[in-house]
């Protein structure tokens, strides 16, 4: 049986038809993305240079990204393909490996080869994927691409990522990239959707347009604790939110105050400031874990957040990892709830890193508030972007803190930029240990 009617069948019987068709047919239509996908799933028709799926959680933006790269290089229209996403483990477990990666869609007759060592992917018609981290942008550069698919670009760290990707899309007669991503109201995301009407055509989609196919605990557990909140708009909604009416801190300041770790100055202290969670688990609270240095120019620059949902053994791990990467000074800790167990944690893994215990003793908006001035006045720097850190930075308001969750990364945050630059310490007691 020919693709076209078993397509045809698929039309007029649905999965029903699954039934009609004899087991090498059912092998065939397994692998046939046109019968199972959603219209929305499926590449754009017209003239386009850039086809960018702004959808929700759980929409399958995966599975169309990955057809979309199979597709280009099964019908031979790209041989140069570029695959990037916010990390290399992000790539490999989800472009590549998760259950709708590359590597779980290809069907027996067209499976790539996958060499990890050389960052590529090889189809047997000679067509090639080069997997490129988006935290690398250096990689970009003298790479040239006829297509390129860019997964998670709201999350991207590194701006200047995506604008060497852009300059190496120029092989072929119609080089085209798309984007799957779950919105924010990033710079990149911004301009590609003012430019909606020009190359750009996008396409829209909820949590709930892929309810079929998802757990009801998915649904259930979202509605339980984010319905209503800002979070649960933007990420199952996909809504691209402004900024919180009376934010202490908007996009914007954190947009112009961006730098490069290229462009850093020296560090005269660096400090890893731990938010630890009272509890572990999927549906803990995370623990906070911020790295945050002092330049010789007086600034603050946010350097990493390596927040995490793990065991306290497991942050304390992190937290020393950071302390050592980056010869930091001291690891900074929020004792309010565990005592003398954060100090006891951290030393379980080293007994030689320096420690100094705060006890909040104010309101996570009030001792946010100076740290929110030295936003405004341009004095707190994030090196890259830090997608989550950021949603909870510009969520804070003079009443109070609107987000949803706990913002476990931002009071981490806190804690290092009042160290370093704010002293005495506000609103907190403090002590060294």
């Amino acid at each position: 049986m020919e693709l076209s009617p078993i397509l045809q069948l698929f039309k007029q019987e649905g999965p029903d038809a699954l039934e009609m068709l004899s087991e090498r047919e059912k092998l065939t239509v397994k692998f046939l993305w046109d019968a199972w996908a959603r219209p929305t799933q499926k590449m754009p028709e017209g003239d386009w240079r850039i086809a960018l799926w702004c959808c929700g959680r759980g929409f399958g933006k995966t599975r169309t990204g990955s057809e979309a790269v199979r597709w280009m290089a099964e019908s031979g229209k790209a041989g140069h393909i570029t695959i990037s996403s916010s990390t290399s483990a992000d790539i490999r477990d989800i472009c590549l490996e998760g259950e709708s990666g590359l590597l779980n869609i290809s069907p027996p007759w067209f499976f790539p080869v996958y060499e990890p060592s050389k960052r590529r992917l090889t189809w047997p018609n000679g067509a090639r994927a080069v997997l490129v981290s988006a935290d690398e942008p250096e990689r970009f550069r003298g790479l040239q691409s006829d297509f390129a698919w860019c997964d998670e670009l709201g999350a991207w760290r590194y701006p200047e990522a995506w604008d060497q990707l852009m300059f190496g899309l120029r092989l072929g007669s119609n080089p085209r990239c798309i984007v799957t991503t779950t919105p924010r109201p990033s710079t990149i995301i911004k301009n590609l959707i003012a430019r909606e009407d020009d190359d750009v055509v996008i396409i829209r989609g909820t949590s709930f347009d892929n309810q079929d196919n998802l757990p009801p605990a998915f649904f259930n557990s979202i509605l339980e604790r984010y319905e209503g909140t800002r979070l649960y708009r933007q990420e199952v909604n996909a809504e691209i939110l402004e900024d919180v009416p009376g934010a202490i801190v908007e996009q914007e300041m954190i947009e112009k105050a961006r730098t490069h770790q290229d462009d850093l100055p020296q560090m005269t202290r660096t400090i890893v400031a731990v938010d630890p969670a009272v509890t572990s688990g999927d549906k803990s609270d995370e623990t906070g874990i911020i790295v945050a240095g002092l330049g010789e120019d007086g600034d603050v620059y946010i350097l990493e957040d390596r927040s995490c949902r793990e065991s306290p053994e497991g942050w304390a791990r992190i937290a020393v990892g950071c302390y050592e990467r980056h010869e930091a000074d001291k690891i900074l800790g929020e004792v309010n709830n565990g005592g003398d167990l954060v100090r006891a944690t951290l030393r379980s893994v080293s007994k030689e890193i320096p420690f100094k215990a705060i006890r909040a003793s104010r309101g996570k908006h009030l001792r946010f508030e100076p740290v929110g001035s030295l936003f405004e006045q341009g004095r707190v720097h994030m090196v890259g972007t830090f997608s989550q850190l950021e949603d909870q930075v510009i969520m804070f308001t003079p009443g109070g803190y609107e987000g949803g969750d706990s913002p476990d990364r931002a009071d981490a945050m806190v804690y290092a930029v009042t160290e370093l630059l704010l002293d005495p310490h506000p609103a907190a007691v403090v002590w060294s240990v």
